[in-house]
């Protein structure tokens, strides 16, 4: 919650208000001036206030909502909510080590159900560039893929995430083409032993009749 917060207020360009108290204009400023930068900072900071209660449930909105500043009813939030996020980014580092892609459920869907766990870390602020992340899904296919990763590795240049979706998705339907293909063939050659099987009984029977 407050690393997604920051990020929010960061985009509104309100998260100085969480950190700051209000300003104290120089002595030899007019009087004038001073009276407008404190009521634009208080306008503004009455502001932040708003759009943080605003995104608490209503029964959060009702005990913070007598904090008189910003930074007052975030550093309560922060107080409360702090050793969550820490919590929370233990859980997503775990999840993303223990994750194993295994050959009983598609790699497109395992991609995505990794990709959303790379999501969570960089939300908690960990630092996930493009070349990790394809590394990572690479490392984290399964044994039946080892051809298809050892062909990666020694491939000089760099590959995008982009590319890696796109050739991992052509060799899972190359590979459930062959499936189909010798399951087909199987078949077929089950079929051509059962239609031989009468007549090499009849070639052994002595009138010729099986």
């Amino acid at each position: 919650m407050i690393t997604t917060g920051i990020f929010w207020l960061t985009t509104l360009g309100l998260q100085k208000f969480t950190s700051k108290e209000t300003p104290m204009p120089a002595i030899d400023m007019p009087d004038r001036e001073k009276f407008m930068i404190i009521e634009v900072w208080k306008q503004t900071d009455f502001l932040c206030k708003c759009y943080i209660l605003s995104a608490l449930m209503d029964d959060l909105y009702n005990v913070y909502s007598a904090m008189t500043t910003s930074k007052e009813l975030w550093d309560a939030l922060e107080k409360k909510y702090k050793t969550k996020d820490a919590c929370l980014k233990k859980f997503v580092i775990a999840k993303f080590l223990d994750y194993k892609m295994v050959d009983s459920k598609t790699v497109g869907s395992q991609v995505h159900e990794l990709q959303l766990i790379l999501y969570y870390l960089i939300a908690e602020d960990m630092i996930v560039n493009e070349a990790f992340q394809v590394s990572a899904m690479i490392k984290k296919l399964s044994p039946s893929w080892n051809d298809f990763k050892n062909y990666l590795k020694h491939k000089r240049k760099e590959i995008k995430l982009k590319d890696l979706l796109i050739r991992l998705k052509i060799e899972e339907d190359n590979k459930n083409s062959e499936k189909k293909s010798r399951k087909s063939s199987t078949i077929i050659g089950v079929h051509i032993v059962e239609e031989a099987l009468p007549k090499k009984k009849r070639e052994r029977s002595p009138t010729g009749r099986s």
